[in-house]
């Protein structure tokens, strides 16, 4: 039986809530991992790990949390990505609204477009396919 989205936030909640130690009430759909939640990219790591179990899924290296693309030097240009570096990120980060972060793409911003949602938007793609 399919995971309503209600249920797939609550999964995602309990996982971030143990691996960030924050409190439930913190984990909301738009708050960021790393400004809101005060997740580090040794976090990252665990997030993945975390989410693989509670869900029973595989979650390849760099497909939820993309980090290759801003060490390329065709992607990333003065603290900026180009836009074949927005591309390549809207083509890995389907999960995620890049909408605000197209304005203005610099490498600084990236961080704040890791939002709970864009973890609840991966894992039910994921589920379902």
């Amino acid at each position: 039986m399919a995971m309503s989205e209600q249920e797939i936030f609550g999964k995602v909640k309990e996982t971030l809530v143990e691996a960030l130690s924050v409190d439930e009430e913190e984990v909301k759909p738009n708050a960021t991992l790393t400004g809101d939640l005060g997740a580090e990219s040794i976090d990252f790591l665990d997030i993945v790990f975390r989410l693989e179990k509670a869900f029973n899924i595989k979650i390849p290296r760099g497909e939820l949390f993309p980090d290759n693309v801003l060490n390329n030097p065709e992607y990333v240009q003065d603290g900026r990505l180009t836009p074949a570096g927005l591309k390549t990120l809207k083509e890995r980060m389907v999960h995620a609204d890049l909408t605000e972060f197209e304005k203005d793409p610099s490498v600084s911003k990236l961080a704040e477009q890791f939002k709970v949602q864009t973890i609840v938007n991966y894992v039910r793609n994921k589920v379902k396919g």
